[in-house]
């Protein structure tokens, strides 16, 4: 059950970059179908309300959103304008040079459903489902390299192993 509600939050998480002033709650994003399948209905109240609360806090209230007017389709690429990892139709031609950077706070790995957030205001989420833990590191210097078929690679300095990414904000 707490790995689907992970599940969950991590998808919402991705999927609603929303101000914490415009935020909606779980019930509201999602169908009855959905809330049913995902067994949230078997919540009290008061659990579903600090679900609710956690998701504000945590990550939604901490995302940038699109500036008022940004076109449908439009990426949105934080203040520094730097669009690497963010793939689409109008980027076939993007800058894809390797981005080296820190991941903010402590890391002790990845497990299949991490978000990435870096201190020069890119946040990525893990794109496969590999398993990675090290002793707790604080801040370490992360290299994101372009790979095969326009995909992105996640590797933390001094270790062998890399997991799959892509860009989110």
């Amino acid at each position: 059950m707490k790995k689907i509600l992970l599940a969950i939050v991590t998808v919402l998480f991705t999927q609603f970059a929303l101000a914490e002033t415009s935020f909606s709650s779980l019930e509201e994003q999602m169908n009855g179908k959905d809330f049913q399948a995902t067994g949230l209905e078997k919540l009290s109240a008061s659990e579903l309300e600090a679900l609710n609360a956690w998701i504000r806090s945590r990550s939604l209230a901490t995302l940038d959103t699109p500036k008022a007017g940004t076109p449908t389709g439009t990426v949105y690429s934080g203040q520094d304008g730097d669009t690497r990892g963010f793939e689409s139709e109008q980027m076939k031609n993007a800058d894809r040079s390797t981005i080296t950077s820190r991941i903010v706070g402590k890391f002790i790995g990845w497990d299949g459903q991490t978000i990435f957030t870096l201190e020069n205001g890119m946040i990525w989420e893990q794109a496969d489902k590999d398993k990675f833990y090290v002793k707790e590191l604080e801040n370490p210097v992360v290299n994101i390299e372009p790979g095969a078929f326009r995909t992105w690679r996640l590797a933390v300095e001094g270790y062998a192993t890399e997991c799959k990414v892509k860009r989110i904000q």
